[in-house]
């Protein structure tokens, strides 16, 4: 947003751009989709299939942000914030419907809310082997550990140890795995 209070054009240039990409993701099949996310600039590694995934925030900084390691399966309806920057290493499972968000804006900078809830921008990690499970959702800043469970539902708010199953909102340890 400018001084005066409008969106730039080339700000609303980027949201269509990535508006429309997106939607060709959306509707190509998973080997072509991978191919399409490495085109426009994310990481992509061998053997991973990505099902029809939504990318968020992408007019800031598009798919640069985006890391996703080999033998990684990311299921139907799962919501990426690229913003603040998404990793996945190698052998990460994302079930359906979860989501990975990386940054909070209440909103343009005039908002009232700005002053107390300014926007943050922090990436989320999922570590190797992780798996989170339908309906999940992580928030800006927060780290999965190796081979950690995100049980169905939950929302993650801090930082997950190695091998540890979560669940509940927030998100509390169950159980050492």
């Amino acid at each position: 947003m400018n001084t005066n209070g409008k969106v730039s054009l080339a700000k609303i240039c980027r949201f269509v751009w990535h508006g429309l990409y997106g939607r060709m993701l959306t509707n190509s099949l998973p080997p072509f989709r991978v191919w399409l996310l490495r085109l426009a600039g994310a990481y992509v590694g061998k053997d991973t299939i990505v099902f029809r995934v939504r990318f968020s925030n992408l007019f800031h900084y598009g798919y640069s942000r985006v890391r996703i390691g080999s033998n990684c399966f990311i299921g139907d309806e799962v919501m990426l914030d690229a913003r603040g920057g998404i990793t996945l290493e190698d052998h990460v499972t994302l079930s359906d419907r979860c989501s990975l968000i990386s940054h909070m804006n209440v909103g343009f900078s005039d908002h009232p809310l700005q002053k107390r809830y300014p926007t943050k921008e922090a990436s989320v990690c999922i570590r190797k082997g992780a798996y989170i499970g339908t309906g999940a959702i992580i928030l800006p800043g927060v780290t999965v550990g190796r081979e950690a469970v995100i049980a169905a539902g939950a929302v993650v708010t801090k930082d997950v140890p190695d091998r540890t199953m979560v669940a509940g909102v927030p998100a509390k340890r169950k159980k050492r795995i």
